[in-house]
């Protein structure tokens, strides 16, 4: 079952996709977009994670710039576009809007007052800074890009966080990956696992670098952290 949930904040109103769980209560995820909106690549993740027993939330954090976003990544044109957005995404803004988007969901009827994060590219970086930021209960971040410009503020995180690296990443080049792993690998609120041989992506079906064996790992891992961490 799906839904739309307007979030208001002091800058004006947003929209997110809501997918609810056949369970009275359960605990919420807010899934943060990659750089092509609210399409269907993330409602799908939406409504998996609903079968799974959670109420699943992703906010339109292209809002600022245009809201409605929604395209994929099957045209050059469309690549062209998701770029353009991304160099115009505000990402302090959109760490803000995600609170507020956690506070809603906090409030969210059949939420149990437990909220994790999961984020995607554009969306793996914001779930780190969520996790740094924002109070999350849990985040997981999937091949975040620019990570490594942000890692001193991994001093600030309080709560667990479950990263995936993509060890062939074209957009996470080698030494970037080694800073990330430098600075992180030994905090104890952080676990990180790399996939090798793979690129950006891995685990967007339907996506040229999909990988339906690692996707299964590491979708299984955050299922397996998130029933641990939002119980």
């Amino acid at each position: 079952m799906s839904e739309t949930l307007t979030i208001n904040t002091p800058d004006g109103a947003f929209s997110a996709y809501v997918a609810r769980p056949k369970a009275a209560t359960a605990p919420a995820i807010v899934v943060i977009q990659e750089i092509f909106g609210v399409n269907k690549v993330m409602r799908d993740i939406c409504d998996g994670l609903a079968a799974q027993g959670f109420v699943a939330i992703c906010p339109d954090l292209f809002w600022r710039i245009e809201p409605g976003i929604d395209i994929t990544d099957q045209s050059e044109a469309e690549w062209k576009r998701a770029f353009e957005l991304f160099n115009a995404f505000d990402v302090d803004a959109g760490v803000s809007d995600i609170a507020e988007t956690i506070a809603a969901a906090r409030k969210l009827d059949g939420v149990n007052g437990k909220v994790g994060a999961v984020g995607y590219c554009l969306g793996g970086l914001l779930a780190f800074l969520t996790a740094t930021r924002t109070d999350i209960d849990a985040a997981v971040s999937y091949y975040g890009v620019g990570i490594e410009q942000r890692v001193g503020e991994a001093e600030k995180l309080n709560h667990p966080l479950l990263m995936h690296i993509a060890e062939k990443d074209q957009f996470v080049p080698p030494e970037a990956q080694q800073v990330i792993l430098n600075a992180l690998k030994d905090h104890p609120q952080i676990e990180i696992h790399t996939y090798e041989g793979r690129d950006h992506a891995f685990a967007r079906e339907g996506g040229a670098h999909y990988d339906a064996t690692d996707a299964a790992k590491a979708n299984g891992r955050s299922l397996t952290f998130f029933q641990k961490a939002l119980a």
